[in-house]
């Protein structure tokens, strides 16, 4: 980040985000009238959208969710944005660490310097863990539930060195997570595939085993798994038996179709239905957020509302 955040500038201007003067939800179907009107969801489980299906501006995104039955949206970290969902009746469903300077991928918010937000790896200055704390105190404050962490890459640092990183990482923030009732969410990221870059460095957290492993031993109701489904299948499979023995350690999904990240309809090998009603079963409570792109040619709101359909159990 271009300088180190200081909580009380940090904190205090969140603070005046969520004081100010916004229109409650006077009705979010009327607010998305634009949109097709499709029959409420009825289904257990809520669910988000991330910003694969984002729309180029916050508030037709926001009109957009209301409209297809969303209930948040991951990663809408501005908090210049936050007024706008309240008025939708939504929240940020996954808030990120990552917003203002620094580079990031398209579509994200800017990150900070090289190993931000990868707790496998050294935190340099410690200046990401007093963003994190920063974030926490946001989170809470808005009533918005978890918080994404990231691992980062092995590259010169080996799995064991990487979980010992994360676990100390964990345990110096855990009971702040656990003052302000926020969870902080740790996503598997996928290795990459065969044929590309050479020797390129492997996701830190890339088999689910290893992330559980980290929970499980730092052990606190507020640090939790994020299981994004896509990267599962790729690298292990074997979904529904991984999340009845292990449903306790997870607080957020992500979705996306294999192969291609495409829809999760029937063209996938993944039975979403089925993977719902599994974790519907299982008593989750937190977000399923669908992180897919629309195949070319297809309507994304239809192919959302399908998809959000096919989770709706």
């Amino acid at each position: 980040m271009n300088g180190r955040l200081t909580r009380r500038g940090f904190v205090a201007s969140v603070a005046a985000v969520a004081a100010a003067t916004v229109r409650l939800p006077v009705s979010a179907r009327a607010l998305a009238a634009e949109y097709p009107s499709f029959p409420p969801l009825r289904g257990r489980l809520k669910q988000g959208l991330t910003p694969h299906l984002f729309e180029p501006a916050i508030e037709d995104t926001c009109r957009m969710a209301a409209a297809l039955g969303i209930r948040g949206l991951d990663f809408a970290s501005n908090p210049a944005d936050w007024p706008v969902l309240k008025k939708y009746g939504l929240i940020v469903s996954l808030l990120r660490v990552d917003f203002g300077g620094g580079t990031s991928k398209p579509g994200r918010p800017p990150a900070g310097p090289p190993g931000w937000n990868a707790i496998g790896t050294p935190d340099l200055h410690g200046q990401f863990e007093a963003a994190l704390r920063d974030r926490i105190d946001a989170a809470a404050l808005n009533g918005f539930p978890s918080i994404i962490l990231t691992c980062g890459e092995r590259d010169r640092i080996g799995y064991r060195e990487g979980q010992v990183n994360a676990i100390h990482f964990l345990e110096r923030v855990r009971a702040h997570a656990e003052a302000r009732g926020v969870t902080l969410v740790l996503e598997n990221i996928n290795s990459g595939h065969p044929g590309g870059p050479p020797d390129p460095p492997g996701s830190m957290f890339d088999h689910l085993a290893w992330g559980l492993d980290v929970v499980t031993r730092v052990d606190s109701p507020r640090v939790k798994l994020l299981v994004d489904l896509y990267h599962a299948q790729l690298m292990d499979g074997n979904i529904t038996n991984f999340l009845r023995k292990n449903m306790r350690w997870i607080g957020h999904f992500h979705t996306g179709g294999v192969p291609g990240r495409n829809e999760i309809d029937e063209s996938q090998e993944l039975n979403y239905r089925f993977i719902a009603r599994t974790i519907a079963d299982l008593g989750f409570d937190g977000f399923i957020s669908h992180e897919w792109t629309p195949a070319a040619g297809n309507d994304k709101v239809a192919s959302l509302r399908k998809c959000i359909e096919i989770i709706d159990v």
